[in-house]
């Protein structure tokens, strides 16, 4: 199968319709596929083929949209990059992976320019929102020359789709190589999940006589799928699978998206009330800044039926929150790049369990926690997480040792340390590398992080080991204050050793503007060790 196949299905499905909102102007699926057909005949009259690496680095926008099908179609590898990528971050990317093409606009164009001059193997800079820029081709032009039918690739199921690089949170990034078979399942099976949830039947009833008898027969039919009134605010980053894997689904759900550039409190405020938006897919950050948004009360968001998180763990004090003042229920889920990012959710007939990130989603995969000697433990019982299924990425792109310490006898070592309960709800306690080992105890930073989250004056907070003669490791804090409140290291202290046994209390406490992030919103620990 191939990828691309989705696009060019959803229009079958459904025929044309407006589906994406973006800066002023409604787009069309079948507009879309057109241009990327358009822009997949481009590429291969560039020389691009089977196989070869196409990056895509920019914000959100249609021509994002045009070009992941674009490149599955012509049997290339999609390569979606962090448009904040400094140059020779960006740089590292492009020689890993050999990407011969790459798609950007003008906002970053300089870095990407630079980036270049140490990428050989980079060819060809297309440009989406400006001509005539020099060492450029404008993805206009190359639009307007080539002819909407395209002969798609017959690709085989174990073929790559897509590289998505790792954030290099521990070291360099990774290349996670998804086939077009692993996209396809996980995309699917979240729209069975949606489908249980949002589901929608059509009865008819019809009558035929018999010719001979005149007799009449009565029948009943019925067709059932997903609600189409679906409108989702697009504000997930799409160079990220989270964001990837929510806009597959989206071809076998039929529905509306409002598209942002670029996350904004106001502006995401605004879309749902003007647009009635249904569904918000976030991450813990942005709905942690829309409470802390201080005119909050004049936005109307009562349209909202569904709220979903994911990229990095949710405070449980958001979850509440959210529910005391929007109404809706938080539903965290869990997933990692190397597992197709939709892995566990809260199940859609119930309540959701504020601080487990539900079940295993998938029907197709399966999740247990294994000790350290890769045997099963009983529910309540913490260990490493593992799931083994056809979501799992094929292994890291030319890192052949590291992905059989990662993926062994088909199960995938996730590096996450939960545990699961005895109704199967998974619960993440931390990250193994994150862990801190004081005086022998093992401590979860993401323990101590959800008691200070419950400190009225504290907006964000990340927790580190930091080095201790003594103990081997001692906890430090890293907090942001809310706008205009002041507070001291002697009073978070003293509020954590009431929430917290003493030897779990931060020894020290630092405070900063801003907590350094990856694109999702996830804290990167290994920067703020180099605060310290």
């Amino acid at each position: 199968m191939n990828t691309g196949s989705l696009i060019e299905d959803n229009v079958k499905r459904f025929g044309e319709y407006e589906n994406v909102y973006f800066q002023g102007k409604w787009y069309t699926n079948a507009e879309t596929n057109r241009n990327a057909n358009r822009l997949g005949n481009a590429l291969k009259a560039l020389g691009i083929s089977r196989g070869d690496r196409v990056a895509i680095q920019m914000p959100n926008g249609p021509p994002v949209l045009t070009a992941f099908p674009a490149i599955y179609k012509i049997g290339g590898i999609v390569v979606p990059l962090n448009p904040l990528l400094r140059p020779d971050q960006a740089a590292y990317i492009y020689r890993d992976c050999g990407a011969k093409a790459l798609i950007t606009s003008s906002d970053f164009l300089g870095w990407v320019l630079e980036a270049q001059k140490q990428s050989p193997d980079l060819k060809h800079i297309i440009l989406t929102d400006r001509d005539n820029v020099p060492n450029t081709i404008p993805y206009q032009k190359l639009l307007s020359e080539n002819s909407d039918e395209l002969n798609m690739e017959e690709t085989d199921n174990d073929d790559i789709a897509a590289l998505l690089y790792t954030a290099g949170t521990t070291g360099q990034p990774k290349g996670v190589m998804h086939t077009h078979y692993s996209l396809y399942i996980n995309a699917l099976s979240f729209y069975e999940y949606i489908l249980n949830h949002r589901s929608v039947t059509l009865r008819t009833l019809s009558r035929t006589i018999n010719p001979k008898t005149l007799q009449t027969t009565e029948i009943v039919q019925q067709v059932t799928g997903v609600n189409r009134m679906i409108i989702s605010l697009g504000v997930l980053p799409l160079s990220h699978s989270y964001g990837i894997a929510f806009s597959n689904t989206g071809y076998f759900v039929g529905g509306k998206t409002v598209m942002l550039k670029w996350w904004n409190v106001e502006e995401a405020l605004k879309a749902i009330q003007a647009f009635r938006v249904t569904h918000l897919a976030a991450v813990p950050t942005m709905y942690a800044q829309i409470l802390q948004f201080p005119d909050l009360d004049k936005y109307d968001l009562s349209s909202l039926e569904e709220c979903n998180s994911g990229g990095a763990a949710l405070p449980s004090e958001i979850a509440q929150e959210w529910k005391r003042k929007v109404g809706v229920d938080i539903r965290e889920g869990w997933g990692l790049t190397e597992s197709g990012a939709t892995t566990t959710g809260q199940p859609a007939d119930r309540p959701p369990k504020y601080g487990s990130v539900g079940k295993c989603l998938l029907k197709c995969n399966t999740v247990k926690v294994f000790d350290e000697n890769g045997q099963e433990l009983p529910p309540g019982k913490q260990g490493e997480i593992v799931i083994k299924g056809p979501t799992l990425m094929k292994g890291y792109w030319n890192l052949p040792h590291d992905t059989a310490e990662t993926i062994r006898d088909g199960w995938l070592y996730t590096g996450d340390i939960g545990y699961l309960d005895e109704e199967g709800y998974l619960y993440i306690t931390d990250r193994k590398k994150d862990l801190i080992i004081r005086g022998g105890e093992n401590i979860s930073p993401r323990e101590v992080e959800e008691v200070l989250f419950q400190y009225p004056k504290i907006a964000d907070a990340g927790v580190i080991g930091i080095p201790d003669k003594v103990y081997g490791e001692e906890i430090k804090a890293f907090v942001v204050l809310k706008p205009n409140v002041q507070s001291s290291e002697e009073e978070i202290i003293a509020f954590c050793k009431k929430h917290l046994p003493t030897f779990k209390t931060p020894k020290k406490v630092q405070f900063l503007d801003s907590l350094p992030k990856n694109l999702l919103g996830k804290v990167l620990r290994m920067e703020l060790r180099k605060m310290d």
